[in-house]
Order: structure tokens, then sequence, then C-alpha cells
């Protein structure tokens, strides 16, 4: 059976369900179940399930780490088992390693998406549920209301004023209506006015749907290969793909030239070969895919705690190097709980028609659930038994009105509320409480000074209008004309306690709050004053329409309120911000915020948001509370800070050493340390950079957004590469000129040092602080001594001679320790030095 719904528009509604075997009941369990078994789940692609064999073997992918098991299994071949055997082990252990940690941060990454993951209202068995969007199959009945992401391709019907969002497929600007019917064979997309696609969002009304293709079969999967689903890469994912360039452009050069330079001093060809490879392991940061995720899953983990649900990882760097964050005001700022304060006529006086007529409008319509409607049922009931809803225009963000029909004691009355300014124009009159019809041109004066005044209180308005319909049961947009302005709604929406010390919060971290509202200027301004944000600047969206690009972009940056917004121009001020130089925040809830969710740095929106809000979206925050905002925004930080550390680490002590290694090699008469020995070192070191994911961070380093600096990367490598050489050499010099090491001792001797300063130096670079005010996390702490005492203790070991170790006298303890101990004060000094000079 063909699945293309175009090739199912032309057909009756009674035969496609008849085709798929379906009813307008929808599909029975047992019957769906085996469909998504025929089907597969309704997914573009298959869902990325990490095998534990697949992400075990991903830990050998690397070009060097293959050379090197090729090279310990050909060893076997030139009768040297026991090297072999050391190396595949050592190798095997350390991808072990990675590959137990990435486990337990992909399993971590699994449970948070679940949580937040988008559902469908879906007909079964005569039921309605919310079901998974990768469970629904072909011949399922779905139901559709403003603010839901299509599932799936289908045909329509039913639908009341349904318009749809179909711009990702078309191009199309404005939304498309969309009805039950019949359409000619052979129409385009763009004119299928009776199907929908996946994808695609609603935008205002309502529909039932005949679900006829899923995944793949879709219009979307169709093209699915040819879009470029992977979202843009971030910075942060830009400067690791940088710095993992640089350092294996140096190690390429650098291997080259020392197994080149060892063939040439005629030393045996598989040392020399086993040397250069085990050089490259040190020196290039295999771990750095691991430690990132290891990090990355980890502030995922504990942003959850924080309510904070992170959809794509990568954006918590962009979360903590955010530095603007915008937002609206209502269940951000205020308490989200609206509450009716006053009912009043054209003239100002309390009126109960208008409460009572209000209540009627919203207790009938169907659409989207929002807070204003909620406070009006809640706030007063009415007796409803004389009345029946007999028909509705749902609201839509263009006239911002929503009407509802009503057999009111048998009498049609259209009853619109919405944007005060929006009822007016379809006013021609306007009602007093006296009973008395005046006019609206009488009346408007008293309006808008009623308007002005509620405004400057900082309360929300809405006006109320009606028209007897005389016989009609069914009405569209155009009859909303000619109507009787019935009088005004106001509300209040209390400021947030604390939210004062909030706003000042993201002042302290660096983060500068700007409000995008589409309330009038005056109830933003209201606003502002009682949060805390004095002397803002405000800019309204009529303002904006008159701006050129380049105007905006020089204006956002000064301005804190934006007020009287138009949906379309929430994406042009996060444009501009950005253009400006900003990394930008955006949070949001609605159907209108989608595209501005798209636009920012990072996306951010909250679980009770409409679907295509959260499907745009980063980061889902559990409450729509800037508390929860601010944590998670240091989590963020916390997180990029830890991963810089491992980056700090890998280009101080590691680099240092094997550059050293490398240069020892061109003077010694042996290698300073045979390939098994160099891979322990990696190994051994390996360990507490793991637990560099849970270590604390210093305050400075949280107070401010940070971004990724290849150039300040750089500039710490040829700082603490050199000062870690440094004292390699001086050790060198120690273990020839004064100790009179032999090869053997030489070598364990400089093993000990090389895998103890490497672990203890990961203390000191760590923080810009003196190390010793500086506590590192526990676990980093702990792993470090370990290994330190691990180190000293494996020459005397049983194991070491297969090693090649062998155990040395006790004058090489002080000798090295002291070595050490001057190492660590060089850093520190040449910490503050660096720091002083170079910024970040």
């Amino acid at each position: 059976m063909n699945m293309d719904v175009l090739s199912w528009i032309n057909l009756p509604l009674e035969k496609a369900l008849e085709n798929l075997s379906s009813n307008s009941q929808g599909l029975s369990a047992e019957d769906a179940a085996a469909r998504l078994k025929t089907y597969g789940p309704n997914r573009l692609r298959p869902k990325k399930k990490t095998g534990i064999l697949l992400l075990f073997l991903a830990q050998f992918k690397s070009p060097i780490i293959l050379i090197l098991l090729f090279a310990g299994v050909l060893s076997f071949f030139l009768h040297d088992p026991t090297d072999g055997v050391i190396i595949l082990v050592i190798i095997i252990f350390s991808g072990f390693l990675g590959f137990w940690q990435e486990k337990g941060a992909v399993q971590t990454v699994e449970k948070l998406l679940a949580a937040i993951e988008v559902k469908s209202e879906v007909l079964r068995d005569g039921k309605l549920m919310d079901l998974a969007v990768a469970e629904i199959v072909p011949g399922d009945i779905i139901l559709l209301r403003a603010g839901d992401v299509i599932p799936a391709d289908g045909l329509i019907l039913e639908s009341k004023d349904l318009f749809v969002d179909e711009a990702m497929l078309t191009g199309e600007t404005f939304p498309v209506e969309k009805s039950a019917g019949i359409v000619p064979p052979g129409t385009p997309l763009a004119r299928a006015t009776n199907a929908l696609f996946m994808g695609t969002h609603v935008i205002s009304g309502t529909g039932k749907a005949l679900v006829i293709a899923t995944g793949r079969s879709t219009e979307m999967g169709k093209i699915s290969d040819r879009l470029k689903l992977r979202p843009p890469e971030t910075e942060f994912e830009r400067g690791i793909r940088r710095f993992g360039y640089l350092l294996l452009e140096i190690t390429l050069v650098l291997v080259l030239a020392i197994f080149a330079v060892n063939v040439f001093f005629a030393r045996p060809v598989l040392d020399s070969f086993l040397f250069a490879m085990a050089l490259a392991v040190g020196l290039t940061p295999q771990l750095l895919p691991a430690i990132i995720s290891i990090n990355l899953a980890h502030g995922a983990n504990q942003m959850a705690r924080e309510k904070v649900i992170v959809k794509r990882l990568a954006s918590i760097e962009n979360f903590g190097s955010m530095n603007v964050l915008c937002s609206d005001k209502t269940g951000t700022l205020t308490e989200g709980v609206v509450k009716v304060q006053a009912a009043l006529d054209a003239k100002g006086i309390d009126n109960e028609k208008v409460l009572f007529y209000a209540y009627l409008n919203s207790f009938y319509e169907s659409g989207f659930a929002n807070p204003i409607d909620e406070s009006i049922r809640k706030g007063r009931s009415f007796d409803l038994s004389s009345s029946r809803k007999l028909d509705e225009v749902p609201f839509d963000f263009i006239r911002r009105r929503l009407s509802i029909l009503v057999a009111l004691e048998e009498k049609p009355v259209l009853i619109t509320k919405g944007a005060l300014l929006n009822v007016l124009s379809a006013c021609s009159s306007a009602e007093t409480s006296e009973g008395g019809v005046i006019p609206l041109a009488e009346a408007r004066n008293d309006i808008e000074g009623l308007y002005l005044e509620l405004s400057g209180r900082g309360l929300r308005t809405l006006g109320v209008a009606y028209r007897i319909m005389r016989g009609q049961t069914t009405v569209t947009k155009i009859d909303e004309k000619d109507m009787t302005f019935l009088g005004l709604l106001a509300f209040a929406d209390p400021i947030k306690p604390g939210i004062i010390a909030t706003v000042e919060e993201l002042k302290k971290s660096g983060i500068t709050f700007k409000i995008i509202t589409g309330d009038n200027e005056l109830v933003a301004a209201d606003v502002t004053r009682q949060v805390g944000l004095l002397k803002s600047r405000i800019l309204t969206g009529p303002q904006i329409r008159q701006m050129s690009d380049s105007a905006l972009i020089n204006q956002v940056g000064q301005t804190d309120v934006f007020a009287e917004i138009e949906p379309n121009q929430k994406e042009r001020i996060i444009l501009a911000l950005q253009k400006s130089g900003n990394v930008v925040g955006y949070l949001g809830d609605g159907i209108n915020d989608a595209p501005a969710l798209h636009a920012a740095d990072v996306g951010i929106s909250v679980d009770s948001a409409v679907d295509v809000a959260k499907e745009a979206a980063d980061i889902v925050l559990l409450e729509k509370d800037l508390d929860v905002l601010v944590r998670g925004v240091q989590n963020g930080r916390r997180t990029f800070a830890n991963t810089l550390k491992y980056v700090f680490m890998a280009t101080s002590a590691n680099f240092g050493n094997m550059f050293s290694m490398a240069g020892a090699s061109l003077f010694l008469p042996f290698l300073p340390l045979l390939p098994k020995q160099i891979l322990l070192t990696n190994l051994l070191t390996d360990f507490p950079e793991m637990s560099i994911a849970g270590d604390r961070v210093d305050r400075e380093m949280l107070t401010q957004p940070r971004r990724w600096n290849i150039r300040f990367i750089r500039n710490f490598m040829l700082t603490f590469g050199p000062l870690s050489s440094i004292f390699d050499f001086l050790t060198f010099g120690v273990l020839l000129l004064l100790l009179h090491a032999g090869q053997d001792e030489f070598r364990t001797g400089w093993f000990m040092e090389s895998v103890i300063s490497a672990s203890i130096i990961v203390l000191v670079v760590r923080t810009r602080r003196p190390f010793i005010r500086s506590r590192p996390g526990k676990y980093l702490l702990l792993s470090t001594l370990i290994i330190a005492g691990i180190t000293l203790v494996l020459p005397y070991l049983p194991v070491a001679v297969a090693f090649g170790f062998r155990p040395v006298p006790a004058s090489f303890f002080p000798a090295l320790g002291a070595i050490l101990v001057l190492y660590i004060l060089s850093a520190e000094m040449a910490k503050r030095i660096f720091y002083r000079r170079v910024k970040f």
C-alpha cells in the first residue's frame, strides 16, 4: 500500500479509513501494537541506541590506538610476548575505563530526555490517551489544537478554524487554513489543504486527523537526508575540534621526527616505532571526547536536580556563556496565577454582565489552556443551564481575540474577548451600566482613559464585546463586526516574592536581563519598577516596526524592556542582540516563541509549554522560575570550567612530559622510557582526570560568562608545557649526573617523577588561586593520592620486572621529592604571572 499522503488527498474519508482498516473510534491497542512492529517507530531516524559492544569498540577507533594494537600483536610474532601482552592489556584497560564512564553518561542523558518526551493525543479503543510520538502508527486518529506539533502525515477528518504553519516544508510565511475534503490528484504539497504533514505545527483552531504515513514514509522523512538535521556546531564544539587539531598537528610532526632520528641512530626499528606511537598516545587528547561526554552528562544530571533538563548536551556551554537573557514577564517575574481584579463598563463602573459574558466565553472555549481563561473560570461561577455553545472562532495572534457563539435562552449571541484595541476595532457601539447603547465614538475617550489608568497600576486589561446574531448557528471571523463593546476586565498578576534578589543575582552573574512582552508600555514599566529595574529604557513594537535592522542593532543593547511586541518581532530582537556580540538566551513557552527559541544561542522552555516550544528549545525547565534558571546557569559554568581543567592538564604536565621524552631520546644512548612504560604512565594519569567532572569550582569561575578561547589555551600551553619540560630535564640531569642511575634505574626514577608530577600538577592548574586555598573535589584528591601511592610502590612489586622497572635506592626519593616541590612552587609563580598578564 502506498503510504504517500499526497496519493490519498483525492480519496473520500470513508475510503481512506477502510483502506487502513480504521474507524472514527481509532485503532485497538492490539492492532496498534501489531502495526508498530510492521511500520516501526514513528521517527525520522532510528533511535540512536548505543549498544554496549559498540560503545566499547568506539574507545579504540583512534588510528594511533589501532596501530598500537597491531604493534602489540606483532610483538608476539617477533618472539617478545611479554611486551605484547603488557601493551595490549594497558590499551584494553584504558579503553574499558573510558567505556565505563561514557556508558554512565549515555544512560544519564537517555533518562533525562525521557522526562520531557513530546506526546500526542490519540484515540485508542475509543478513548483519548497521551502517547509518545514514536508509538503513533498509520490508521491512528489524532486530535490537534493550537501549539501542537503534527506528529505524522495524515488526512483531516474534522477541523475548526485550523491554521497550520508549514514554513519548514514549503517556505510559506503565513499559516495555511486546513479543512476536511477532497482535492484533485497531483495537487502540490503547498496546496494540499486537506492534508497535514509531520513537523509542522498548529497555530490556531482544533482538528482531528487520520494518520497515513509515519517515520521515513512522511514528506519530512523523504527529505530528512537532504536536510541539515544536525544542529549547527556550537562555539564550544568548534573550540574542542580546533584544540584537538592543534595537538594532533604537533603530535604528527613530533612523532615523525622522533621515529626518524631513532632509526638514524640505528636503534631497533620496532622499539623506535612503538616509542613514537606511545608518545603519540601521551600527546593525543584521546580522553577528550570521553571527558567531555562525562563532564556534560554529569552537568546535565546536576542541572536535572535543579529542575533543568538539557535536551542537547553541547548547549550547556552556551548556557554558561550566556550574557543576555530575554524572557516574558508572566510566570517568570510574576506569579503566573492571574486574578480578576475588576469587571467594568465603558464608564469604569462595576458591571456583572461583563464578568458573566467573559465567563461564557472562557467556559466554552476549546483552544489551548491559558491563565487568563483559567482565572475567569475559577474567580466566579455562574449558572449556565440556560446556555449552550453553538460555534467558536479560536484565538489567533493576528486578530488577538476569541469569539464564542452561545445560545443564551435560545438566542444566539456572539461573545468576543481579547486585546482591548483589537476588540474595539470590531465594535461600532458601547453599552453602559444603565443598559443604554451609545455610539462607540462617544465612549472611546472614557474607555481609553480607563485603559491607561488600569495599565498604569500594572493591571492587564482585556475587552469584552457581544453581538446578537438573529438565528445563526455558525460563525466565522467575518462575523466579528458591528459589535457592542460591553466593558473591560482587569487582571492582576502579583510579582513573585524574592524576584528582586533573583534579578540582582543575574546581574552579579554577568547576565543582562531583558523583558520581551506583548503587554502595553505602561504595564511593562510598572512591572519593571517593581522588580528593581529602575530607569529602564523601553522600546515598543510600533517603534521597532519603523527601525532598520542596523538601527535596531544599535538600540537593543541599551534597551531593558520591549513592550507591545508582535510575535514576528521576537526573533528580530534576538538576532539583533546576537549581531551586537552577545550570547543570547531566550525563555519562552508559547506558539509564537518557536522562531525566537530557534534563533537564540540557548533556547529555554518549560515543561508546561506547548509542544512546538519544547521541540525548539535546547533546555527545558521543570518550573518557570528564574531562580531555577540562575542555578542552571551556575551548573552550566561549572561544567564548562571542569572541561577546561582537562584541557589545561593536557597542555601542561602531559604535553611537557611527552615533549621531554622526545628530546631526551635524541641524546640518551637508550630510550628514556620503554613503550609499555609510556602507556602505563598515560593510563595511571588517566584516573585522576576521570574524576574532574565532580571537582569543586572556585566561585570566581562562576561569576561571569566564559567562552571558549583557543588563543588563551595556546598561551597556556606555551607557558606551562615548557615549564614542565625544564623540570623534566632537571630530573634527567639529577638521575644521570648526581645519582648516576643506570638504564633501568633511570627509567624507574623518571617514571615515578613523571606520573606523580603529572597527577599533582592537576591540583595546581585546576584553579587560579594558590592550590592550597582551593579545595579539590574529594574524588579528584583521593584518586591523585592513590595513583601517587601506586607509582611509588610499583617498582617493588613482583610485576615490576615485566614492565622493565627495578627498585631504586632510597637516595632517589629526597632528590625527586625536591624536584617535585620546586616544580609545584614554580608552577604557582608562573600561574600568578600568567593570569596577571593574560585575561580569560
